[in-house]
C-alpha cells in the first residue's frame, strides 16, 4: 500500500501517468469485483447442490405420505364394503331359513294328514352339523321304522 501511495505522489505532477494509474486501478477493481461475483455464484451453486438431495428426500417423503393416506382410505372403504357384504349375507341366510320353513309347511300338513309322526325340529344353530362330525339319525329310514307301518317298502 505504501508503494501505491509513493507512486501516486511521484506522478502527481504528471497527468498522463495519473490517468494510466487510475485506469490500471479501475481494471484491478473490475477484476476483483468479477472474482467476488464468481465466488458468490459458485457458493450459490454449491449450496443448491448440497440442498437438492435433501429437497428430493422431502419430496419423496411427502409423496409417500400421500400414498399411505390413499391406501388407508381404500382399506377403510374395503372394510365398509366387507361389513356391508356380511350384513347382506346374514339377511340372505335369514331369508333362506324363512323360505325353507315356508316350503316345509305343506309337507308337514301332508305328514299330519297321513298320520305320520311330526318331524322333530332341530335347534337353531349357527354352525352346520358337518362341523361336529356326526350324521343325522333322522334321515328317511329312521322315521319309517317308527311309524305305524302304513308305509310300504318297495
Amino acid at each position: 500500500m505504501e508503494s501505491v501511495a509513493k507512486s501516486a505522489a511521484s506522478i502527481a505532477g504528471r497527468p498522463e501517468a495519473s490517468r494510466q494509474l487510475q485506469a490500471a486501478m479501475r481494471r484491478q477493481l473490475e477484476l476483483v469485483t468479477e472474482v467476488l461475483e464468481r465466488e458468490q455464484g459458485l457458493r450459490r451453486e454449491i449450496a443448491k447442490q448440497l440442498v437438492a438431495p435433501v429437497d428430493a428426500v422431502f419430496d419423496l417423503l411427502e409423496q409417500s405420505g400421500a400414498t399411505l393416506r390413499r391406501q388407508a382410505e381404500s382399506i377403510e372403504a374395503a372394510g365398509r364394503a366387507l361389513e356391508e357384504t356380511a350384513t347382506l349375507m346374514k339377511d340372505q341366510a335369514e331369508l333362506f331359513s324363512r323360505t325353507i320353513g315356508t316350503l316345509r309347511q305343506p309337507a308337514e300338513v301332508a305328514r299330519a294328514a297321513a298320520g305320520l309322526d311330526r318331524r322333530p325340529t332341530k335347534p337353531k344353530s349357527r354352525r352346520s352339523s358337518r362341523s361336529s362330525g356326526r350324521k343325522s339319525s333322522t334321515s328317511g329310514g329312521g322315521r319309517a321304522s317308527k311309524s305305524s307301518g302304513t308305509r310300504s317298502r318297495n
